[in-house]
């Protein structure tokens, strides 16, 4: 507070700077700089935004009629005909079934996307545009597995298309 060295209980120096020999900050770099630290972080954060933007996509699916799943051989029923407390609760119950499967969705394509980018860059021993591209390439084919050789290729060419996009304008010169 008065600009005493030492005081605030392992506050910063100064604001924006931390001590490089902070063991924790040691350790969250090398957390980091491992593939595993990368692809667990990636996936964690894929998860977290994946259901973020299912819930807003689920949201957004009511200016449909929707129905609630009747008895097997009946007709479903209109969830306008429900009372207001059935349907938050059809409703909210919709919602989360969709954000989770689009979180688990987001959550496994950042996953894979950020492990096979830092393997290959590994292995390379290169930071460029070809490392992000590949690992694109290989994300979306294996994703798209089930699908046939078809899918594989197209998968294949969108993951690699839209990942070098992203990495060329992330890798573009900041006008300030």
């Amino acid at each position: 507070m008065n600009g005493t060295p030492g005081v605030g209980a392992g506050a910063p120096a100064a604001q924006g700077q931390y001590d490089p020999n902070d063991p924790n900050i040691k350790r969250l770099n090398a957390m980091m700089e491992s593939c595993f630290g990368k692809a667990a972080v990636s996936g964690v954060m894929g998860f977290g935004m994946g259901g973020l933007f299912g819930m807003f996509m689920a949201s957004m699916s009511y200016d449909t009629p929707f129905h609630t799943p009747g008895a097997p051989g009946s007709s479903p029923t209109p969830i306008t005909s429900l009372p207001l407390r059935q349907q938050l609760k059809v409703g909210f119950k919709d919602m989360g079934s969709r954000s989770y499967s689009t979180a688990k969705n987001f959550g496994l394509v950042g996953l894979m996307f950020a492990g096979i980018e830092c393997g290959i860059e590994g292995y390379r021993a290169k930071n460029d545009l070809f490392n992000g591209t590949a690992a694109g390439c290989l994300t979306g084919g294996i994703l798209a597995r089930s699908g046939g050789p078809t899918a594989v290729a197209g998968g294949c060419a969108a993951f690699a298309a839209f990942s070098a996009a992203i990495d060329t304008w992330l890798r573009m010169p900041k006008e300030d």
